[in-house]
């Protein structure tokens, strides 16, 4: 056919020219062609000997004889070095290049008969690079790893490498004259051929087109065995679809950019039917072919196998997202020492990034406080669900059969108490202390078993090797089932939940041992005294340990009298509040004993340096040595601030048992407060209308140090007055020096004249107590003091009319009090007191009767003796007085007073409900 356009044959790679020799052996034709490729002219060439003007002068002669025979008639094909004219010039670009020219000679007759010879030229350089480019051809289509296609332009194939052969089955000549619908499905190929025609129309290639088919299971281990290339991850384009070769039924693929995490949402793809075929992924590139004229000649394709790659990219991202899964958990699961919370943080973590449901369900008996509740080594002691989460539901659901319990009529609700059936996989994991995963039943007979749920791990929660409850993961229908990377990453989140909620398991039960510790070392409910209305309160150092070295206490004496006290111990957490408590006890021993303050606190320093001595407990007698630098700002002398830079200067146990310490005894009658203060903050009193006056106390050493004595203050409190007793976390830390803290806590008591309890308040609220630095002890006490009439006192000669005096004058008092029902038995025990004084004692003797809420009466002598109870034989007519007293009243004894010695005892007042012991049966029963 005719055409305009350029041929595009074989001769526009391989440079054919032509030209022909006359009868006379010179050149009479020469072709365009000859001129072009061989760059002489026709002008040049024509008539011109072939041999001399183009041979090399040294093949000249053999050339001669040949240019002879082929006029004589013969054909010749050879090779015929050649120079290009002009290449004789030492300027010429081409100088010392000589041209390698293959050719062809055919006889030929001229029309007068004469012998001639038409040549036909072909560059051996041009021939050898196409046969260097059709192996490299062949070398592509035969030999490449990767699937190699070419469509022309129909996009109909025209050639196909053996690889693609081979993973599609067939030879490679069965693909020829074909299209993409042969061996895709149909949604795949009509993609691939939208690509294939844009690339034609347009030129601008496609690169890795992410391709969905399946291919013959024969063929699919040697197409898995063929690595693929890795060149940057492309996501299927939007709208690409995993299709079944065999039914041409099309499943929607990932989106672009899509991931494939351990608990992907969406429809999962099946297999192929009969596992007859197996499904691989492509990618494949497209670049349009080109003749060498330019034109467009068709479309080539190279297909690589990514199906391995992309299961190792989805593993990838998987272990990627574990990973971050993790990270999350260990910076948000522990965080709060409550065991609520730390369960839902599990849960906030899991869901809905690892599965749809989860729940949580802890050991009673641990949450109770047992260490070892019965049943949990066989998985069937009681449970407590403390925490469940949704993101499919807010009601609770059933995700398998052994989360409805035997006997319950629907799922476990969160706060319930349950058990596992002992049969069921939860339970099973719970003794065995091995994950279990569950499938869903689809044919369960419960409606809501088995219609959400199709796949639940549960795994136990262990902790330091205890089995502290169950974490139950859930997927609902849609989500990939649990595997075995899902089971590690839920046991590995499971453990470290367990640690943190084991941990706050063993805090909440300090947390309440700590409490019982607290409660116990201070003065239960609200203390009462005679003369004294109380108020005090209490606030830990740290919320974390709610206990500390600060104390107080308010501690009843003979003659309602009544002892407060108010101490710090160096250092504060349990430590402190065990030394607190030791010695409090030897404060109200001591106290008991009725001991003056100033005594109480010099036997409370024994005790104290005893305590923390080192060595077993042997006690100090040495004084530590002082520092001689100044004590650091804001510190008061004889403070544990400057008490802990007194001794060695290490950090040693004993420091643990400095403390601070006042004691103050008040008496309701004569209204008088006797103080005693080992290095303790000095007490503020506010009278009435007045300002608030700190009072001057010594301050003396602290307990603990030794070696001084400590000196006594007695100080007349007005009835109305208010005392306050505290510790230094009230009145200074970092950012409140010590001077500023009274200042502000004086200006504070000043507005006193509301209740009690009020004040109290007033003053933590206007104070500076949530910096979390000490402990705050505070003890505040306003004073009435006993009315004249309740104070009966009496003077007696020593003579033996003075016993039934005595009687005389208790009685007309008790029956002014009221009290008739108490006259015989305190005529009875007067009458005892008042004679082992005029027997045992001397000097003039005093009866005192006082009444408030008991009745009190005592009787005065001057002789140091105190009395000894004993028990009397039953042919002794004496010995049996003191009994006596022990038997009829509430409480006896005996104190020194600075000239002589005072024997108490105390009655109850009448209530209407209890009876009074009787005194004959009392004195019968001695015999």
């Amino acid at each position: 056919m005719w055409q305009s356009s350029p041929p595009g044959s074989i001769y526009d790679y391989i440079r054919v020219a032509s030209f022909s020799l006359g009868p006379d052996g010179r050149i009479d034709r020469w072709s365009e062609r000859a001129a072009e490729m061989l760059g002489i002219p026709a002008a040049d060439a024509v008539g011109k000997d072939p041999v001399a003007a183009f041979v090399p002068h040294e093949l000249r002669e053999q050339a001669h004889r040949t240019v002879a025979q082929i006029l004589d008639g013969r054909e010749w094909t050879g090779l015929v070095p050649y120079r290009p004219r002009g290449a004789d010039r030492e300027d010429a670009p081409d100088a010392g290049d000589g041209g390698l020219a293959e050719i062809y000679v055919m006889p030929s007759e001229t029309a007068d008969g004469e012998r001639a010879a038409v040549c036909l030229v072909v560059d051996v350089r041009a021939l050898r690079g196409i046969e260097t480019d059709l192996a490299a051809s062949q070398a592509v289509f035969g030999q490449s790893p990767m699937g190699f296609l070419l469509f022309d332009t129909d996009l109909r194939i025209r050639r196909v490498n053996e690889r693609f052969a081979t993973v599609f089955g067939g030879p490679a000549a069965k693909y020829r004259g074909g299209g993409p619908h042969d061996f895709l499905p149909r949604s795949e190929a009509e993609r691939l051929l939208s690509a294939l025609r844009r690339v034609l129309e347009t030129g601008e290639p496609v690169g890795e087109m992410q391709l969905v088919g399946t291919v013959p299971a024969s063929a699919s281990s040697a197409s898995a065995a063929i690595p693929a290339p890795t060149p940057p991850e492309l996501s299927a384009p939007s709208g690409a679809a995993y299709a079944s070769g065999a039914t041409g039924t099309a499943y929607p693929s990932a989106p672009s950019g899509a991931a494939y995490p351990s608990k992907p949402s969406g429809t999962a793809y099946p297999s192929a039917p009969g596992g007859e075929a197996d499904r691989r992924r492509w990618s494949v590139s497209l670049y349009r072919l080109h003749g060498a004229s330019g034109r467009p000649i068709g479309v080539a394709a190279l297909a690589a196998d990514v199906t391995g790659r992309r299961r190792a990219e989805r593993e990838a991202a998987s272990a990627r997202r574990n990973l971050a899964l993790l990270n999350e958990a260990g910076a948000r699961i522990g965080n709060s020492l409550d065991l609520e919370t730390t369960a839902r943080t599990l849960l906030d973590v899991a869901v809905p990034q690892f599965c749809d449901l989860a729940s949580v369900d802890l050991y009673q008996g641990l949450l109770a406080g047992d260490e070892a509740p019965p049943g949990m080594a066989d998985g069937s002691a009681e449970l407590r669900r403390v925490a469940f989460s949704s993101a499919v539901s807010d009601a609770p659901l059933a995700t398998m059969a052994c989360d409805v319990p035997e006997g319950e009529a629907g799922p476990v609700a969160v706060g319930a108490v349950h058990r596992y059936p002992f049969n069921s996989p939860c339970a099973g994991a719970l003794r065995t202390a091995q994950a279990q995963i569950i499938p869903g039943r689809e044919n369960e007979e419960r409606a809501e078993l088995g219609a959400v749920v199709h796949s639940t791990l549960a795994v136990p929660m262990v902790a330091r090797d205890t089995v502290v409850g169950l974490v139950q993961f859930s997927r609902t229908k849609g989500s990939e089932p649990f595997g075995e990377r899902d089971t590690a990453l839920a046991v590995d989140l499971a453990a470290r939940a367990a640690v943190c909620i084991d941990n706050a398991r063993l805090y909440r039960r300090e947390h309440e041992r700590a409490l019982i510790l607290q409660r116990s070392l201070l003065p239960p409910g609200d203390p009462e005294a005679a003369g004294l209305d109380i108020a005090c309160r209490y606030l830990p150092g740290t919320t974390a340990t709610e206990v500390g070295g600060d104390w107080f206490d308010v501690i009843e004496l003979p003659g309602h009298r009544t002892a407060l006290v108010v101490g710090d111990v160096m250092g504060r957490g349990l430590r402190a509040a065990v030394a607190m408590g030791e010695l409090r006890t030897a404060v109200r021993t001591l106290a008991l004993l009725d001991m003056e303050p100033a005594e109480v606190l010099s036997a409370l320093d024994e005790i104290a340096r005893g305590l923390g001595a080192t060595g077993g407990g042997a006690r100090t007698t040495s004084r530590a040595p002082r520092s001689r630098s100044a004590p650091p700002s804001g510190a008061r002398p004889g403070s544990p601030a400057e008490a802990s830079r007194c001794g060695s200067g290490t950090a040693d146990l004993s420091e643990v048992y400095l403390a601070t310490c006042v004691y103050a005894v008040y008496d309701p009658v004569t209204r008088r407060c006797t103080f005693a203060n080992a290095g303790h903050l000095p007490p503020v009193m506010v009278e009435e209308g007045e300002d608030a006056l700190l009072l001057d106390v010594p301050p003396g050493m602290p307990l603990g140090v030794g070696g001084e004595p400590f000196e006594e203050t007695e100080v007349e409190l007005p009835d109305g007055a208010l005392l306050a007793l505290y510790t230094d976390g009230l009145v200074e830390s970092r950012d409140h020096p010590l001077d500023e803290g009274l200042r502000a806590f004086q200006t504070a008591l000043s507005e006193a004249g509301r209740p009690l309890e009020d004040v109290c308040d007033h003053v933590l609220n206007a104070l500076d107590t949530r910096h979390g630095e000490d402990d705050i002890a505070l003890l505040m006490a306003r004073v009435h003091g006993l009315p004249k009439d309740a104070v009966g006192d009496w003077n007696l000669a020593p003579e033996a009319r003075s016993v039934s005096r005595a009687r005389e004058l208790a009685r007309d008092q008790l029956t002014d009090w009221g009290l008739e029902a108490l006259v015989d038995t305190t005529e009875l025990l007067v009458s005892e007191l008042v004679t082992n004084a005029l027997r045992h004692g001397h000097g003039e003797i005093r009866l005192r009767l006082l009444l408030d809420r008991t009745l009190v009466c005592e009787v005065w002598d001057a002789d140091l003796a105190q009395p000894r109870r004993r028990r009397a034989r039953d042919t002794d007519e004496g010995g049996r007085g003191l009994q006596l007293v022990g038997l009829l009243s509430a409480g006896w004894g005996s104190r020194r007073t600075p000239r002589g010695k005072t024997v108490w005892f105390e009655l109850p007042l009448p209530d209407g409900d209890t009876a009074l012991p009787d005194p004959a049966d009392a004195l019968l029963s001695l015999f």
